[in-house]
């Protein structure tokens, strides 16, 4: 099912109710115009209905909703941040003049696609004095005011006069991530989260443990030497060993965070731990619960089942979600009698151990016609008709599903077989003539699809939320910057001339203020002299491509060392025991048959444009240009070189590295 990192992302598929116009936003936003519009300069502050300030959502996936007086002030943090309004929270049980008065209401419009009443819907009404926001809960309030935002950024600060009903047609919509094969820092997991919320997506399902994919040809010895992970870190002793990567994990104060600051955006974590399938870190932890493919987990065995109670005992407690996803996917076809048992057994516990405020779901693997006799109390995942028909197999049984089918599945490193990049012909084409939606399970066959109304459709984790103003509010998602924009007053971002002489502080020269400061280092002759550690530290930390890196370097000693160091990458002169100029990105480094002459300066500029990352050195017609470039696969088989796209290391300069350096200057193009 995952040959490598997966990643998807999916639209909000809202259904529109007696809309005679749309709102500029991302879905669009059923609205009908009275004429006229409202400049949202002319607000004077937030109302927050003072009858409702405590009330929460226990109807969604969270266990942890917050209030509608926790959503408004986080709405107040956006403003503030996007459209530079600084507003102040006010409680009253009526609307006051010239302000965005935010209440609760229950509104016969406010249903799904299946027609059943949907607390996540909301109205917005805007007049000559001002907003009004009516959430069906807190939640519905909270994606209003995504609504209001797009509409102010696409609007140029103002919304329309009129009045709109807004509901989502399905449940679910979101992401999910796979961190098990490849590390993402918890900051990372967050700004998703704003990220999806911002276009009123509410799950991100966090993929926690998995390896690389096991071949039947490898040794024993082999497999217990492939890459494998488990994200969680306790230092309960009942999991002491399961987890051999204590920097590339998610401690329990880490990962609540996560959560708690997911749920502040209406954004739920599932966090999924697989097995009895893709279990090889469990099975390198336990060798005695293996079977002869040490991914998959002999659940025979009289103490594998009671393994991975104790697992999901030991972290049950850290998740605040009422859904957790143990995995089950691509087992041996063989044991189906095996793989029931422990389905069920795990659901049985799972929902007795939480008492009941849990309940689990699974990838579709194996069917009912096929012996799987799985409890209608688990949801499944469906992710390709090659391992089930969902309609027939499971929402024609009674259970509930939700859709990832991979007709938009996302493979973010190499596969011969799924995509990188995602074709918009996909979504707005979509399979027999209209747009994919989460009832598509089979885009190949429009009969095996459910209606559009079926109760037993959740919703859908695929990447489905582009349109033409896209761009335009790409750029103002609050509380996230994925893609490691720098302010900017010109296309010279940063530029440092070391013409001070012996200075803690070095100017820089683009006028953005972006001044450094050395640490330990000396200057003259308009160079930073680096040794014995010392380094120079930036105020920023990544640039997000594009951009052009250029330098003037001399190194004085052959030993490796760093040259630039960000949160997300490193720019090094050698790595280890070679001298090669390597970038490492995601814990992993990429090298280039090239050192930097000893004793003798060079012009080097690193150079990234799309999803490329190059290095020139020289000038003019002496200049050579290589390309770094990752040789990636399935475990050794069907490699292939492909581009790389790496952000910029900004926050220090010379850690470690030995030499001088001059003439820094980061620009916002590849050059």
């Amino acid at each position: 099912m995952r040959l490598s990192r997966t990643f998807f992302c999916a639209a909000n598929a809202l259904t529109w109710v007696g809309a005679h116009a749309d709102l500029l936003t991302v879905p669009t936003t059923p609205f009908t115009e009275t004429g006229g519009e409202y400049a949202l300069s002319d607000i004077t502050g937030i109302v927050v209905d003072s009858r409702y300030a405590d009330d929460v959502n226990t109807n969604g996936q969270t266990l942890i909703p917050p209030t509608l007086s926790e959503f408004a002030h986080t709405f107040q943090e956006d403003l503030r941040s996007v459209l530079m309004l600084e507003l102040p929270i006010g409680m009253d049980d009526t609307r006051q003049a010239n302000t965005i008065f935010i209440t609760l209401g229950n509104n016969t419009g406010f249903k799904d696609a299946a027609g059943t009443y949907n607390y996540e819907g909301y109205s917005l009404e805007v007049d000559g004095t001002g907003i009004v926001i009516q959430g069906a809960s807190p939640l519905g309030a909270w994606w209003a005011t995504r609504t209001v935002i797009q509409a102010a950024v696409t609007g140029d600060g103002a919304l329309a006069k009129g009045w709109g009903l807004d509901a989502p047609g399905w449940g679910e919509r979101g992401a999910m991530i796979d961190a098990g094969r490849f590390y993402y820092p918890p900051e990372f997991l967050v700004e998703m989260c704003s990220y999806l919320s911002f276009f009123k997506q509410n799950v991100f399902h966090v993929h926690l443990s998995d390896n690389l994919v096991v071949e039947s040809k490898y040794s024993r010895e082999f497999q217990f030497n492939l890459a494998s992970a488990f994200r969680l870190w306790s230092d309960d002793p009942a999991v002491a060993g399961l987890n051999r990567h204590a920097n590339e994990s998610y401690t329990r104060e880490q990962f609540d965070l996560v959560q708690t600051q997911c749920a502040k955006r209406g954004v739920t974590v599932i966090p999924e731990i697989e097995a009895p399938g893709h279990a090889l870190v469990i099975v390198q932890w336990k060798p005695e619960l293996g079977l002869d493919d040490l991914s998959m987990l002999n659940i025979s065995h009289p103490d594998t089942i009671p393994t991975m109670k104790t697992i999901w005992k030991t972290f049950l407690p850290w998740f605040h979600s009422k859904v957790v996803h143990i995995g089950a996917d691509e087992y041996d076809s063989g044991l189906i009698e095996d793989y029931t048992r422990f389905v069920n057994e795990m659901d049985t516990f799972i929902r007795e151990e939480t008492s009941g405020s849990k309940q689990i779901r699974i990838w579709g693997t194996f069917t009912p016609k096929q012996g799987a006799n799985i409890s209608t109390t688990v949801s499944y995942h469906h992710w390709t008709t090659d391992a089930d028909h969902p309609y027939w197999d499971y929402v024609q049984n009674g259970y509930n599903v939700l859709n990832s089918d991979d007709y938009l599945y996302l493979v973010s490193g190499w596969s011969p077989v799924y995509a990188q990049e995602l074709q918009l012909s996909q979504i707005f084409d979509g399979p027999y003539g209209r747009p994919y939606s989460p009832i598509t399970f089979d885009p190949e066959k429009v009969g095996d699809n459910p209606s559009r109304g079926n109760p037993h459709v959740l919703g859908q984790l695929a990447a489905l939320w582009t349109d033409y103003v896209f761009d335009a509010l790409h750029n103002a998602v609050p509380a996230q910057n994925l893609d490691r924009r720098i302010p900017s007053k010109s296309d010279t971002i940063l530029h440092y001339t070391f013409d001070e002489s012996n200075s803690n502080t070095v100017t820089d020269h683009s006028g953005n203020g972006y001044h450094g400061t050395v640490h330990g280092c000396k200057i003259s002759d308009r160079a930073l002299h680096l040794a014995d550690g010392c380094y120079l530290e930036t105020p920023l930390g990544s640039k997000g491509r594009d951009y052009t890196l250029s330098f003037r370097v001399k190194p004085t000693s052959t030993s490796p060392g760093t040259l630039f160091s960000g949160p997300d990458s490193i720019f090094a002169h050698g790595n280890g025991t070679i001298s090669n100029m390597t970038l490492i990105s995601g814990g992993s480094p990429f090298s280039l048959n090239y050192s930097l002459p000893l004793n003798k300066w060079t012009d080097v500029s690193l150079i990234a444009q799309g999803n490329t990352t190059k290095l020139t050195v020289g000038k003019g017609d002496s200049s050579s240009r290589m390309e770094f470039l990752a040789k990636i696969g399935i475990n050794g088989d069907s490699f292939a070189w492909a581009s790389i796209g790496v952000e910029a290391p900004l926050a220090r300069v010379g850690e470690g590295f030995t030499g001088l350096m001059k003439n820094i200057v980061l620009r916002g193009r590849a050059e």
